[in-house]
């Protein structure tokens, strides 16, 4: 199983000066090749790491925000083989799909009935789902942040478990979630608190990994704080108070789960 992080920065500062690329992240395995929250570049990002988007058979949206939706009607056109098959899945918060509070999805009608599944993922759900290659499940987490129907999960395939927090502040229980993942994804956009919640800080991130105790974690989703920090020395940091392995992501770097 391979991870391969096409961006890697957060925040709305970052989301238009691109000090780190905002294309998400891909899980690829023998069961499943998974995208995941494709925002702005997310499709020339994934060419410049020669994906074929054609062999993508799962798309996951945490939450309606555009630094992590931009390029899903276009992901989506590549999965379905330039909207022709009625192929893949979509998972995805009832925001990004229906709307939520007013504004609407982020889906298209028309690619939406391109895809063979949509499903709207609730916090503690778990579906089941089969390729032509295997089968996985994916069992959404719950989040807090300022859209209120977000959603991360846990993916199991291949006999790993991949866990990814999506945009939330800490809460407690969060950890249980993720607990004994192969490796947890950390949305962690701010070294420390600062006046707007609903995002990780390192002191949060630490919370999760001790309660979850992954066997490796990633920091991503960085914004320009936790740049200006050091995501690396941040990332040490949490290695030191947890004793787990974390590494700060950069854009395209690739991690092998063997």
């Amino acid at each position: 199983m391979k991870i391969i992080f096409l961006g890697t920065g957060g925040g709305r500062v970052n989301l238009i000066l691109q000090k780190r690329h905002t294309g998400g992240f891909v899980i690829l395995s023998k069961s499943i090749n998974m995208f995941v929250d494709p925002g702005p570049g997310a499709l020339i990002y994934s060419r410049k790491n020669n994906l074929d988007l054609r062999k993508f058979n799962v798309l996951f949206l945490s939450h309606n925000h555009i630094d992590h939706t931009n390029d899903a009607n276009v992901i989506i056109e590549g999965m379905t083989h330039f909207g022709i098959k009625k192929l893949a899945t979509l998972f995805g918060s009832k925001s990004t799909i229906d709307g939520y509070g007013g504004d609407c999805g982020v889906v298209t009608k028309y690619h939406r009935s391109k895809l063979k599944h949509v499903i709207i993922g609730e916090p503690g759900e778990k579906e089941y789902g089969q390729t032509d290659k295997g089968e996985y499940s994916i069992t959404f987490t719950k989040t807090k942040h300022d859209d209120p129907t977000g959603i991360g999960f846990v993916l199991e395939a291949d006999e790993k478990r991949i866990g990814y927090t999506s945009d939330t502040e800490y809460f407690r229980g969060i950890g249980k979630q993720f607990e004994n993942v192969d490796l947890l994804i950390i949305n962690c956009l701010k070294p420390e608190s600062d006046r707007f919640p609903g995002h990780l800080t390192t002191e949060g991130a630490i919370k999760i990994i001790n309660e979850a105790k992954p066997k490796k974690a990633v920091i991503t989703h960085l914004g320009m704080r936790m740049l200006r920090a050091g995501p690396t020395k941040e990332a040490n940091k949490i290695t030191k108070q947890t004793g787990i392995n974390t590494v700060a992501a950069m854009d395209n770097m690739q991690i092998e789960i063997s």
